[in-house]
């Protein structure tokens, strides 16, 4: 399905940097619980990941990510998801998105 350059142009897609991380037990699929801070202007923002399979909690802290910041919060069991964090699906695998070098916390992805 093809859409057009305004419909792309809705999706807000920021670079953050995880500050925190906890299992998630509640949760149906394994996931972590994430903290991620995103610049000044959008500050610290929560979501949850099902990238167990691939990374542990001390490897995700400090880990720069981009995630979409303009969907509503989603109630993911006794959690409030403020963003959607992006990954390359493969099966159970999520390989995280993330920029190639170190950028500023709130850059926008075009």
């Amino acid at each position: 399905m093809e859409i057009s350059w305004s419909d792309f142009e809705k999706v807000e897609m920021r670079v953050g940097t995880i500050i925190h991380v906890a299992d998630f037990p509640e949760a149906r699929k394994p996931a972590f619980k994430l903290e991620i801070d995103f610049g000044t202007s959008l500050g610290i923002k929560k979501s949850s990941a099902q990238i167990t399979s691939l990374y542990s909690i001390e490897e995700l802290v400090g880990k720069q990510i981009i995630a979409v910041v303009n969907f509503p919060k989603k109630q993911i069991g006794t959690f409030m998801s403020e963003c959607l964090v992006l990954g390359a699906v493969g099966g159970k695998d999520v390989t995280l998105l993330q920029p190639g070098i170190p950028v500023e916390n709130g850059l926008k992805i075009l």
